[in-house]
């Protein structure tokens, strides 16, 4: 079926996912908006797509033009949302437009998020308000610049109309760029229709996109098994390195991929709790910041469980098998973040006390409510030879003290000089990261018109590792009436 609104400029797409049977997804164009406008554009990320912001971007990119070659459709999953399964979720709001190849060679998604209503909408409007959409835009270009996986935004167009939530908002549509939009609930909705066939297709198409080197192991999909479960067991590893609580770890939440996606209600930790939480739906702390590597592992076995149809014809050994991945999930989410812990404490070298290093110092930074980003820039500082001042500030405690000792002992016998420890901790530990309350200000001040502090707040998150003059504004903790306690859904 051919798009039926006014084609735009031809973009080089592919539609290998569209090559699925259509079980898979559903055409369907995307509704058009009454005055599209750019918000913001990503030149740099067009550029590795290798296209060009063009004069229509703006219809483009709300779904008022559907660029030829484009093959608009709304994909199929299912999902566990806070342990709750829902056999049928789909992209209720959301509407892939294709793939492109990019300067790297690597397939890449553009779906238009806000698009308009699908058949998986659920008596939803199928819109976006402004805030989630800049929110997303900028916490995932944070998480880009922090080398954290992460889908991308291309580009967030104001519609020109209000959607309803609590009140009339300003409406947004977000252009979003992912290695894929394959989720974990993209198995279970095939997996809880005990459709073996529809999980094994799905399970091949992922191999050939994602990890083609299970295609030649003696059981492809335990390989493929094992291969996102290090890939997840990695990427929460990260989160928790950079201070990032996803907030919504539902399956459907969960890519094949390995790479972050849905930008609803998440948050940077300010002072470390390891039981902080900010999502408002979440009363139960399931998705604490400390609770992140047990609820991905959670995840994947539920990956697994729609598997082992297909990872061996003899139930009972599948179930041995794909056990045994789950089982040692939390040995690579231990060492995955012990590694990158290493690293900020400038440890070039392994020892068998680092871990037990590691988690002192935050058990010392908890103990006085010590911000977790600052203390770790600090301690570059310290490394250097210089004792931190001002916003550096060090905490002051007779743990916090042993601490450092404890830590001084350990550095001397590690074999890179100061100058090489110090560069090094420096590109480990970012200075700015998207505070909670400056993504607050921004997006009230988008809602209202004035998009200065959203482009100020990206601008300084997209150099996470300067803390030169420009960037120490965006340094800052929040004052006490500034905290941001609660993060919404952006449904």
């Amino acid at each position: 079926m051919e798009p039926s609104l006014p084609a735009a400029t031809a973009l080089p797409f592919e539609h290998t996912y569209a090559q699925l049977p259509a079980k898979f997804w559903q055409r369907v164009d995307p509704t058009p908006v009454k005055a599209p406008r750019l918000l913001a554009f990503n030149d740099a990320l067009a550029t590795e797509l290798g296209i060009t912001r063009a004069a229509d971007a703006a219809e483009v990119f709300a779904g008022n033009k559907v660029p030829a070659g484009a093959l608009p459709l709304a994909m199929a999953y299912a999902g566990h949302q806070f342990g709750h399964f829902v056999p049928q979720l789909g992209d209720g709001r959301a509407i892939l437009m294709g793939e492109l190849i990019d300067r790297h060679g690597q397939r890449r998604d553009l779906q238009l998020k806000g698009s308009g209503p699908t058949a998986f909408s659920r008596n939803g409007d199928g819109r976006a308000a402004i805030g989630p959409v800049l929110r997303e835009y900028l916490i995932s270009e944070a998480m880009h610049a922090l080398a954290v996986p992460t889908t991308r935004s291309l580009a967030a167009v104001a519609t020109g109309e209000h959607v309803f939530r609590d009140g009339p908002v300003p409406g947004a549509v977000l252009a979003r760029v992912a290695a894929s939009h394959i989720r974990v609930g993209t198995f279970q909705y095939f997996a809880a229709r005990r459709d073996t066939d529809g999980v094994r297709q799905l399970a091949d198409h992922v191999i050939a996109r994602h990890y083609p080197e299970a295609a030649h192991a003696a059981r492809p999909y335990l390989a493929l098994l094992e291969a996102v479960a290090r890939r997840q067991a990695a990427l929460v590893a990260q989160w928790q390195h950079v201070g990032f609580i996803h907030g919504v770890m539902n399956t459907d939440n969960t890519t094949l991929s390995g790479e972050t996606i849905d930008y609803g209600p998440c948050a940077f930790l300010d002072d470390y709790d390891p039981g902080k939480v900010f999502s408002s739906i979440d009363r139960a702390g399931r998705y604490s910041f400390a609770n992140q590597p047990a609820l991905v592992r959670w995840n994947v076995a539920r990956l697994a469980e729609t598997l082992l149809a297909v990872i061996d014809d003899d139930g009972e050994t599948a179930l041995a098998a794909a056990s045994a991945v789950i089982e040692a999930m939390p040995a690579w989410s231990a060492a995955a973040w012990l590694d990158g812990m290493r690293a900020k404490l400038g440890l070039s070298t392994a020892e068998d006390g680092d871990e037990a290093l590691a988690k002192d110092l935050l058990e010392a930074m908890h103990a006085v409510a010590a911000d977790y980003t600052l203390v770790f820039r600090a301690l570059c500082d310290v490394a250097a030879g210089r004792e931190p001042e001002g916003l550096l500030s060090l905490p002051r405690s007779p743990a916090f003290e042993a601490w450092r000792a404890r830590w001084a002992e350990r550095l001397a016998g590690d074999p890179r000089t100061v100058a090489e420890r110090a560069a090094a901790m420096r590109a480990a530990n970012p200075a700015v990261i998207p505070r909670n309350h400056r993504v607050h200000e921004a997006l009230v001040a988008a809602e209202q018109g004035d998009l200065a502090p959203f482009e100020a707040l990206l601008a300084a998150i997209r150099r996470p590792f300067d803390d030169g003059p420009q960037a120490q504004p965006f340094m800052v903790p929040p004052e006490p009436a500034q905290r941001v306690l609660q993060t919404f859904c952006g449904t």
